[in-house]
């Protein structure tokens, strides 16, 4: 059985109906960038500083989880979540708490900026000790409230997938720098292959999706090429994202045992093959989402180990 959307019956408790709107389990991809920024770092020589950490994951998790919350306002405004009617939930189609009556609109939107004001602090606090995590943060905030937001609309221009890119290699770089105090190439090295990955994810949420976001103006890359020519791409992001990690490793840019990464491919070729087989069946494409999913975590999760247990530049 699917799981059930959000009621106000379900979620009566007025803090569980607002953290549940984050869409929380879809934080856990912010957590593992930042496990790798930091296990980057420790690769590097660095020392860790528990209290940094935490406050850098914390400031990512608040800031990813206000840009699932801007997501949901603008695809309510835009009429997007509304028209999905082939979504696959609680992967597509939003979090539908506005469209299932849980939360107004306004107050969504409301909650979105109080997100972003509550990370402000944390954030200006890491920033007065690592003055290059200010201009990171920036970087990130804006591309959080540009991916959905006009005038900018990212997602609906067909840039959503560099736009997750280019966030979650934000959050490795950030993590890696708020640790070391300078920046490097190793948490580029490490963090690109993941954020592809993650870029993957959202790429393939919008098979299920792309008639509610045709209907409402989005020309996402699904919409714009069409499913059946638009699946092909999600091989093209897997291979790539693998392919960086060899060359890293050639490059000795990253450890040899980091190459236990690439078991992922696995997972993302599976996924993508059912993906070929039901590109234009998004009824089908459960299981290929969740290894979607499950491959970007587990990759991210690997980069991370690899490097905090095994290697010293």
């Amino acid at each position: 059985m699917p799981p059930l959307e959000p009621s106000r019956e379900r979620y009566p408790n007025p803090i569980a109906r607002y953290a549940a709107a984050t869409r929380p389990a879809f934080l856990s991809v912010t957590l593992v960038a930042c496990l790798v920024g930091i296990a980057s770092a420790h690769a590097g020589g660095a020392a860790l500083n528990l209290l940094h950490a935490l406050l850098m994951i914390l400031v990512a998790l608040l800031v990813h989880a206000a840009g699932n919350v801007i997501n949901d306002y603008f695809d309510h405004a835009n009429g997007a979540d509304a028209a999905n009617t082939g979504r696959l939930f609680p992967f597509t189609g939003g979090s539908r708490f506005i469209q299932n009556g849980v939360i107004p609109a306004s107050h969504m939107g409301l909650f979105a900026l109080g997100l972003l004001v509550l990370a402000f602090p944390f954030g200006l606090w890491l920033a007065a000790s690592q003055p290059g995590v200010l201009l990171i943060g920036l970087g990130g905030v804006l591309l959080a409230w540009a991916y959905s937001a006009p005038p900018f609309k990212l997602v609906s221009r067909g840039l959503g997938e560099a736009v997750i890119v280019a966030c979650w290699l934000l959050v490795v770089i950030a993590a890696d720098h708020v640790q070391r105090g300078e920046f490097a190439w190793t948490p580029v090295a490490a963090g690109l292959s993941y954020a592809l990955l993650v870029a993957n994810v959202l790429f393939i949420n919008q098979f299920p999706d792309h008639e509610g976001d045709a209907a409402a103006g989005k020309r996402t890359l699904v919409v714009s090429l069409g499913p059946e020519s638009a699946k092909w791409g999600y091989f093209v992001i897997a291979l790539v994202a693998h392919g960086w990690l060899v060359v890293q490793i050639e490059r000795n840019a990253l450890p040899q045992v980091s190459g236990l990464a690439l078991l992922t491919l696995i997972m993302s070729l599976t996924a993508a093959r059912e993906l070929r087989d039901h590109a234009s069946k998004p009824t089908e494409l459960a299981r290929a989402i969740k290894l979607t999913i499950g491959a970007a975590l587990l990759h991210g999760l690997l980069l991370a180990a690899t490097m905090a247990f095994n290697w010293r530049a």
